[in-house]
């Protein structure tokens, strides 16, 4: 018993199905599989086998539990609600990025070979200008961070490596955690989106354990009769499914309702810049591509522990300056209330030097501006508006009340199926989805 919660007896089996794999088989097994729906109780067969073990990431005099999860949100969600968590990048990678003088060697070699290729004709010229773009998309892969494997990682001395929302884990990732020989505990959902490239390379093999029941409280809520419609492909009609969920036409919403509706996830960015424009314009803040004030809704792009910045979390910037071309200054506290960034002098808040690129590409895409900007951008904290994210952006996040912009994603119906589910499966308590 914890608390007041009792397992179900498919729970319980659960739990002594992993009690009995780390006890006695992850020599010959060194990855146990737990998934389970929305509604079937993963975090509550977790937390009953973690204290079973006397392994429980909540004590501190039982140490030996690393948790991690696939994003920053997901792995701060987890810290809210008293788990150490942490991303798995963060985890098992040290970051590599290459220095300017290493990329501007490389484009003064590409300088070099273009004027040499000038002096050239027929096939040899139509050669050295393939040889060029291959060098040019070499150094436009040097501009990205690159992740080496960090052998002192936490990972390398836990008795127990615990992924949740592992439905985003490819295959190299997997690899490199399977590489440090501990056991490893996974948690997933096989109905949510997997990696933007492949499959999931957890959730494409069979599951130790599947989590089928929807249990009596979750069964309850329309959220999760609809999550449930979507993953087995019913069609899901228009009208209201109780109280607190709808699904309606998008001709019959108008932008001020969708402010009101929650946090609107859809699902391609063109319809993200879309919808980000018109829900500004309807709150009054249409007047300025930039952010205007703290009612703004602002979401992290990148990672900065420094500062204490996590992609996916939304800010509140307020005191906001113009600093040029490439940046603007602002003040900014996160979903807590607690400022952000390194304190200032004399008291005054620290200030955030975040990049433009973001907000800018919501009235003109430049698909070469981030490459261009690779210098000065990796320096700046990168965030966007916030009122429309795509639910690739949205996974390990949860809101009490969400917008479904349902614009048609998915290349097959499995692709649909699983891109509605996981989009409903965001909102905990109203619903609208909009079709």
């Amino acid at each position: 018993m914890m608390g007041d919660i009792t397992p179900s007896d498919i729970q319980a089996q659960a739990i002594s199905a992993i009690r009995q794999w780390f006890q006695n088989r992850t020599d010959e097994q060194q990855v146990f599989r737990l998934f389970g729906f929305a509604g079937t109780g993963k975090s509550t067969v977790l937390k009953f086998a973690l204290d079973d073990l006397g392994l429980s990431p909540h004590a501190e005099d039982r140490p030996g539990v690393v948790t991690a999860t696939f994003t920053g949100k997901a792995a701060l969600v987890l810290r809210r609600k008293g788990t150490p968590a942490r991303t798995i990048h963060s985890l098992i990678y040290s970051v590599i990025e290459a220095t300017e003088e290493e990329v501007e060697e490389a484009q003064k070699r590409i300088a070099e070979a273009e004027i040499k290729a000038r002096t050239l004709g027929g096939f040899d010229r139509t050669t050295a200008e393939a040889a060029i773009e291959a060098m040019r998309q070499a150094v436009r892969e040097m501009k990205k961070p690159r992740f080496s494997l960090n052998p002192a990682s936490a990972a390398a001395e836990a008795k127990l490596i615990v992924l949740d929302e592992v439905s985003m884990v490819g295959e190299d990732m997997a690899t490199d955690l399977m590489s440090f020989g501990r056991p490893i505990l996974v948690l997933g959902d096989p109905g949510q989106l997997p990696p933007i490239k492949g499959e999931g390379a957890f959730t494409k093999d069979a599951p130790d354990v599947m989590l089928t029941e929807i249990h009596r409280q979750a069964a309850e809520s329309a959220i999760i009769r609809l999550a449930t419609m979507a993953r087995e492909g019913r069609p899901i009609g228009f009208g209201q499914y109780d109280d607190h969920a709808w699904k309606m036409p998008m001709a019959d919403v108008t932008p001020p309702q969708a402010l009101r509706g929650g946090q609107v996830i859809c699902g391609r960015n063109a319809t993200r810049f879309q919808l980000n424009n018109a829900l500004r314009r309807a709150a009054g803040f249409g007047g300025s591509y930039l952010p205007t004030g703290p009612n703004e809704k602002i979401i992290c792009l990148k990672n900065q522990n420094d500062l204490g910045l996590i992609n996916g979390m939304f800010v509140s910037l307020s005191d906001i300056v113009d600093e040029g071309s490439l940046y603007f200054s602002a003040v900014g506290i996160d979903e807590d209330g607690k400022p952000v960034g390194h304190p200032g002098t004399n008291g005054k808040p620290g200030r955030l030097l975040i990049y433009k690129g973001h907000f800018e590409d919501h009235v003109a895409l430049d698909s070469h501006r981030h490459d261009r900007d690779w210098k000065n951008k990796r320096l700046l904290t990168e965030a966007t508006f916030g009122w429309a994210i795509t639910c690739h952006k949205a996974q390990g996040s949860s809101w009490e009340n969400v917008v479904v912009w349902d614009d048609g994603l998915g290349r097959t119906e499995q692709d649909r199926r699983r891109w509605l589910y996981t989009a409903i499966t965001r909102a905990e308590r109203g619903l609208v989805i909009l079709a």
